[in-house]
């Protein structure tokens, strides 16, 4: 496989479990190069990913000494492609639950369309947890007052390929967007940059800890940090509307709106 000088496929991982290992190799089947962003991992995963990353000549893994969180360690990946002249990449978790087969249309759609962002909507099966499929659509229903409905079908699936550019920029003025925060401010702030969404389908799979499942998501925790970011968005929408007023009376709506 011919390695792409502009996409690659971007991982972040931290204590994700024997899952990572087959989202890794499943990746490296579908596109090249792909890179690994161990953030800060006390299970000792990154030894095995050198050992992979020394036998195949597409697969780099990085180290951060410290945990950090999800946003930081994409923009660390982002930072280390950017130097070396690559305009995109892919996220997917390390945890198994995104589809690696998906990988290429993606890349596919995103050179199409290379000023979008590709998001990832996602497909259920009956393996996801009721609770976290219904309460999601509170923060669909937020990320698209803050946008205007301008057509972020998911706003919490990191399964999407990001403009490099715009989105450092975006976080080089931030505090925040290092967390769990970081899937959802990061569509909404490129979406108030005018960077256009463009939502394909992508089947999830959530697995139990006997099949080597790994979640890191705490419901009070993340709930309450998406609260705070969700109210930091709104009001970066209040001082954008008129802005995002404007841009809609250009443009058809993508859909009508829904309520939480």
């Amino acid at each position: 496989m011919t390695p792409s000088s502009t996409h690659l496929v971007l991982i972040p991982s931290y204590n994700p479990g024997p899952k990572v290992f087959s989202t890794v190799r499943a990746a490296l089947k579908q596109w090249a190069p792909v890179w690994v962003v161990v953030d800060g991992s006390t299970d000792h995963s990154e030894h095995r990913l050198a050992e992979m990353a020394a036998a195949e000549p597409n697969l780099r893994v990085s180290v951060l000494p410290k945990n950090s969180g999800k946003g930081a360690a994409v923009l660390f990946g982002m930072r280390e492609a950017q130097a070396r002249g690559f305009t995109h990449v892919l996220t997917m978790d390390s945890d198994g639950q995104h589809p690696a087969e998906s990988i290429v249309p993606f890349m596919q759609t995103s050179s199409a369309s290379p000023t979008a962002m590709v998001l990832g909507k996602p497909i259920f099966d009956e393996s996801a947890p009721s609770l976290r499929v219904k309460g999601r659509r509170i923060s669909n229903w937020w990320a698209d007052l803050e946008t205007l409905w301008a057509g972020i079908d998911d706003s919490l699936f990191g399964f999407r390929v990001y403009p490099i550019d715009p989105l450092i920029r975006i976080m080089r003025r931030q505090l925040w967007m290092r967390r769990f925060d970081f899937d959802v401010e990061a569509v909404v702030r490129l979406c108030w940059r005018g960077v256009t969404p463009v939502n394909l389908p992508a089947k999830v799979c959530y697995f139990k800890p006997e099949e080597g499942g790994v979640s890191h998501f705490k419901y009070g925790r993340d709930n309450a940090l998406l609260t705070w970011m969700h109210f930091r968005l709104f009001l970066g929408f209040v001082l954008r509307l008129p802005l995002l007023a404007a841009r809609r009376l250009t443009r058809p709506p993508n859909r009508p709106p829904a309520g939480p």
